[in-house]
């Protein structure tokens, strides 16, 4: 394996992560706001978009892009003969003291999951990276093909881990083939994956529970599930083409400069992903929102948060080195007081 470059910043994996925000926020805005369930025909079509393309498929973006970080943090700390291991371990204390003042607001929340699988993953930093990738494919399609999402964040951070220690992001000219044919692979699975999925979209809005026969109520419900859970099982690989794709676009300048707000909005995760609650909330009680909107009314506020955090996000680093909550992050983690100013 080739000496890591302590200062280099892997940009690819910045416009990744303020792409898995884009669908995040989308995916939780409907539990924060108490939206009920499709009632229109409008929030019909949307719910079946969410269910298809965007629930479970971020998150899985994300948890994997957190082993993917893993590995750097603990690789490059070594590199500077730090205590890594030690500096590791406070930087998931944070990160669960976070989780557990974010989860008071949003019962949702991810961060104390990926502190404590992070936690659990720590020791697999040591394993051959041959082994991280076998032991993440398996968890992984045990979890989602029995749509176990609590779990799958324990594979999909060791799968991180294995393109770390691959040295995925730091090669992508090297494995650019490779992640072509994966991409396409991908792509007809995932085209399969949702055309089976849609086999089970459930019956369009129904007037009356009342009127349906038994077995038609059993059959609707049945739909439902089936919906939801081959949604679940099919997100990895769903995933695995949007990363792959976007991946593959990044190689040339102009997609690089046409989605460069994503790149700031990306090394401000953690202050991105805990402001997309604050502005929902606030949204939400400030104009008595919460239970009085539409499914798809909720994507015209997403849209808005989306435009103000970019912009945010880009302001804010022409001036500072670091998102506030990262700074933050990185205090609790060194034990220092790190300049946030740029220099000039």
């Amino acid at each position: 394996m080739q000496p890591i470059d302590l200062n280099k910043r892997i940009h690819t994996l910045d416009y990744l992560r303020g792409f898995a925000l884009l669908g995040i926020i989308l995916v939780n805005i409907p539990a924060l706001m108490w939206i009920e369930p499709p009632s229109t025909s409008a929030d019909l079509a949307y719910s079946h978009f969410l269910a298809l393309f965007v629930e479970g498929k971020f998150f899985t973006i994300f948890s994997f892009l957190f082993g993917v970080g893993f590995y750097i943090f603990l690789s490059r700390a070594a590199a500077k003969n730090e205590r890594a291991n030690r500096l590791f371990l406070r930087r998931i204390a944070i990160l669960f003291l976070f989780g557990i003042i974010h989860v008071f607001f949003q019962p949702g929340e991810a961060l104390t999951v990926y502190a404590i699988f992070g936690l659990i993953a720590l020791p697999f930093y040591k394993v051959r990276k041959d082994i991280n990738l076998a032991l993440g494919l398996i968890i992984l399609a045990f979890t989602a093909y029995f749509g176990i999402k609590i779990a799958m964040p324990f594979p999909l951070i060791l799968l991180g881990l294995a393109a770390g220690q691959y040295q995925l992001f730091e090669k992508i000219e090297a494995h650019k083939r490779m992640i072509v044919v994966f991409t396409s692979i991908m792509f007809l699975l995932s085209l399969g994956g949702w055309l089976y999925q849609w086999s089970y979209v459930p019956d369009a809005i129904i007037p009356s529970f009342d009127n349906m026969s038994e077995e038609k109520l059993n059959e609707h419900i049945a739909n439902i599930e089936n919906f939801t859970l081959i949604g679940m099982q099919i997100s990895p690989i769903v995933s695995a083409f949007y990363v792959g794709t976007l991946v593959l676009l990044l190689q040339y300048p102009f997609v690089q400069l046409l989605l460069s707000p994503l790149r700031e909005y990306g090394r401000m995760a953690l202050t991105n992903y805990l402001g997309q609650t604050a502005l929902i909330l606030i949204i939400g009680h400030t104009f008595h929102l919460i239970s009085n909107i539409h499914l798809i009314s909720s994507l015209w506020i997403c849209i808005g948060i989306y435009t103000a955090q970019l912009l945010f996000s880009k302001i804010w680093l022409k001036s500072f080195r670091f998102g506030p909550i990262e700074w933050l992050w990185r205090i609790g983690t060194y034990g220092t007081v790190p300049p946030l100013l740029k220099t000039k």
